[in-house]
Formats: structure tokens, sequence, C-alpha cells
């Protein structure tokens, strides 16, 4: 098959683990497109099965924000009709899945008819997805999307909690490629990070406001006094 990937390019979770995914699936035979601002970070060498596409915004001064959704949709009916692409799949849902619906309807004009996964990751329904500017047009491509995937049960729930979803919600978990541990047969003691009578507070993501990094300095100053 060949797969339009579209996802964040940065070290947030969601463009992480689209990235591997794309990675994967090109090791097994599949012509993955990646389409997104700038070369994912996870890609250091492109393959005869794996492709960027980046997606350019001009800059115009009427525009205070530059219309990235469209760019990107314009930017994903190119690749599917010059490719012959047989499958969307768009990681978190702002702005991907709503570029990738409108894209579908451009193609639809075409005679063309493809099918689009929408994964969702987690902020893009808990916090940004959920926002009243945003909450009907994520409703919308969700119920919209031919599949639909979560990372996880409760980010399912979450979903359904918070909008009105008529589509199947389907649970992949994010996972992990063990092959990459190099020493994973070697245990971590505690004795190597700290004493045994002293506790380990572990932060485990990335260093942005959203994954509220004040709270995590807040709670280690209350815990230390």
């Amino acid at each position: 098959m060949k797969i339009v990937i579209v996802c964040y390019p940065t070290f947030g979770g969601s463009g992480v683990l689209a990235t591997e995914l794309g990675l994967y699936l090109s090791k097994k035979g599949y012509e993955i497109h990646f389409i997104t601002y700038k070369q994912p970070v996870r890609i250091q060498n492109l393959t005869p099965n794996l492709y960027f596409h980046e997606v350019h915004v001009p800059a115009y001064d009427l525009f205070k924000y530059q219309p990235y959704e469209l760019a990107l949709s314009s930017k994903m009916v190119d690749v599917v009709m010059k490719y012959k692409i047989d499958l969307l799949h768009v990681h978190y849902a702002i702005p991907h899945a709503y570029a990738a619906y409108m894209s579908k309807k451009m193609l639809a004009d075409e005679g063309i008819s493809i099918p689009m996964i929408t994964t969702l990751h987690g902020t893009d329904i808990t916090l940004v997805g959920s926002h009243p500017f945003y909450k009907k047009a994520v409703q919308f491509t969700i119920n919209h999307s031919e599949y639909v995937t979560a990372v996880s049960e409760s980010l399912k729930e979450d979903t359904i909690r918070l909008f009105d979803i008529t589509n199947d919600i389907r649970i992949i978990p994010n996972f992990v490629d063990i092959k990459k541990i190099k020493y994973r047969n070697v245990p971590c003691e505690k004795g190597q990070i700290a004493p045994n009578d002293q506790m380990i507070i572990t932060h485990i993501s990335n260093f942005r406001p959203l994954k509220r990094i004040i709270d995590i300095l807040k709670t280690f100053k209350i815990i230390s006094e």
C-alpha cells in the first residue's frame, strides 16, 4: 500500500509514534509519505520506500495567522494524486484531521475516493480539542473518519465523555520498540541513582508547559520540605 502519514515533526509523543510507525511500515515494504512542515526529527535518512513532503505556507500581510490547514490540505491532494496514495493516516486531531477531511472532499471532485484514519493521542482531545473554539470541528472530523483509533482506554473514554461521538473508536496502545533498548538485559538498580533511604521522583515526558512542569517543581518542593 501507499500511505500518507500526517503528524507534527517535533519531539511530542504523537509525532514520535507516527514517525516510528511509518519507519516500521516502510521496512515492511509499504510506501510511506510523510507530510508536515519540516522533516520529522526521528527520520535520519530517506529510503526508496520513505518520502517527505514539506508544507510551505507563504507569508502574506493580510493574514495575522498564516493558513496552515489550507496549505496542508492542498499538499495532501497533490501527493495523493501524484503518487496514487491508498490511505490517509493523520495523527493528532488538530488540525490534521480537519485538513484531511477537506482534502478528501477536494479529491472527491476529481473522482478519487480515499479512506482516512484519525489517531487520537491525548491533549488533542482532553485539552485543545475540547476547547469551545475547536470542539465542533474536532467532533465533526472524528465522526467523518473511516477509522478512529486512540492510544489508550482512558483516552477513548475521555473522547466519548467530551464529544458526541457516533463513530467507533479502536484502541491501539502506544508502543516501544524493545529492540532499540541496547542494555535491556541489564537491570536498573536504585542504588545507581540514589541511596535506598531516599525517594526518586521521575518525570517521563518532554519539557513543555503543556506537561505541567511547574506543578512538578512545586510537588518536588513540598516533598523536600
